[in-house]
């Protein structure tokens, strides 16, 4: 049976809130609390370090991987969750690039997430620059991949605006040319139906702590195409990536399959938290989320034109809802000020320098009347000109 939409009562929402920033945080789901606590008393407290064994927690990295693998269609045993995004961007960045040896070419577009853009610059000068970094705009992708192009690193929505890429498209491109893809999955999965495997694709990275809603720096996940595993060598080869990590050897073998990709301790608080998070997915409808996704985003959009006509509001976004995730974004003069008038007002979205005011929609709690009077409440800062205000102009750390 499917899960109704929306399911505000799976979370811990605050009382009058209107959230519409699970794009950037999702909100605490009532599940987390009660399996962190568990494992901090229960398993932690009681067992200590029993919890290896007796608990599971060196399993928690396959298993919570397999339960992203179904949302972003990926098969078992092809996904690990471990380590930040950024992390393992780095380890897919350098297995593909080892993959493809002759050729000098790292693509991307002006619309990636910027660690991603970052990792590859480090990256690429750690390697001497043997390989260079394009950076081209999102429509010009497939036009810009060469014979020279070794990897296309994109994030299929774009953060900013929230444009989606053409994955099936875009990889059966870089394919004909004999590039490898990586896809950051970030704002994609929890948010619209993803299928890995019928595009073929060869990596993809993300987070959990987006529409996942794993928590605060909650894991991320790595996925390599299964017939890709046994071919790469890892650059971070930590000892949980080695094929015996309790025999300690003193050089390093890689484990079989994705098992490889990871390096480090899991972090068994935050995956415990996350494990929760996913146990909702397993009755969501991914393509009824995605159609009652795209009819927020439309709706709050006729909303906003309507009501802040003439307050210089322009749609950033795309205006056809199959052609965006789950977010729509606005240029708006005096974004930030705006943001913050009414994120007092209880409506919580964000800001993108330098004039990006964002709202991200999730079906799991958000209703089309939320949405509704959310642009109301922006309609009437906007009118009032209640953002004018010096504590909404002071900026803080994090907008």
């Amino acid at each position: 049976m499917s899960l109704p939409l929306p399911s505000r009562d799976l979370f811990d929402l605050p009382e009058g809130v209107i959230y519409l920033d699970g794009n950037s945080l999702g909100p605490l789901p009532k599940a987390a609390i009660g399996r962190t606590l568990q494992t901090l008393h229960d398993e932690w407290g009681e067992m200590l370090i029993r919890g290896w064994n007796a608990a599971g927690w060196m399993d928690l990295p396959a298993r919570v991987g397999d339960k992203i693998a179904r949302l972003i269609g990926a098969p078992e045993g092809s996904v690990l969750a471990a380590d930040s995004t950024s992390v393992n961007l780095f380890k897919t960045l350098s297995a593909a690039l080892s993959l493809r040896p002759d050729r000098g070419q790292v693509l991307s577009d002006s619309g990636n997430f910027p660690t991603d853009l970052y990792m590859a610059q480090g990256l690429l000068a750690s390697r001497g620059n043997q390989s260079r970094l394009a950076v081209v705009e999102p429509e010009a992708v497939v036009a810009s991949i060469t014979a020279d192009t070794a990897v296309v690193m994109l994030t299929q929505v774009n953060y900013r605006t929230g444009a989606l890429h053409d994955m099936e498209a875009i990889t059966a491109a870089a394919h004909e040319a004999g590039a490898l893809v990586i896809w950051d999955l970030a704002h994609s999965a929890g948010a619209l139906p993803v299928d890995l495997t019928g595009c073929n694709a060869d990596f993809a990275v993300g987070c959990g702590y987006k529409f996942l809603n794993g928590g605060p720096g909650a894991p991320a996940f790595v996925y390599v195409r299964p017939d890709l595993q046994e071919q790469i060598q890892p650059v971070l080869s930590g000892w949980l990536g080695h094929a015996a990590p309790f025999d300690f050897d003193l050089d390093y073998r890689p484990a079989p399959g994705i098992a490889r990709m990871q390096a480090g301790t899991p972090a068994v608080l935050s995956m415990a938290a996350l494990d929760a998070a996913l146990e909702l997915w397993e009755d969501v409808d991914i393509q009824a989320l995605r159609t009652r996704s795209i009819a927020l985003g439309d709706r709050f959009i006729a909303e906003v034109e309507t009501l802040c006509d003439g307050h210089g509001l322009r749609l950033a976004s795309p205006r056809v809802g199959a052609r965006r995730g789950s977010q729509v974004s606005f240029h708006c003069p005096e974004g930030y000020a705006v943001m913050q008038a009414l994120i007092a007002e209880g409506v919580i979205g964000d800001f993108r320098a330098p004039d990006l005011i964002r709202f991200g929609f999730s079906p799991l709690y958000n209703s089309e009347g939320e949405v509704a009077e959310a642009a109301r409440r922006l309609s009437d800062i906007l009118f009032t000109r209640s953002w004018d205000r010096p504590e909404f102009h002071a900026r803080r750390k994090v907008t």
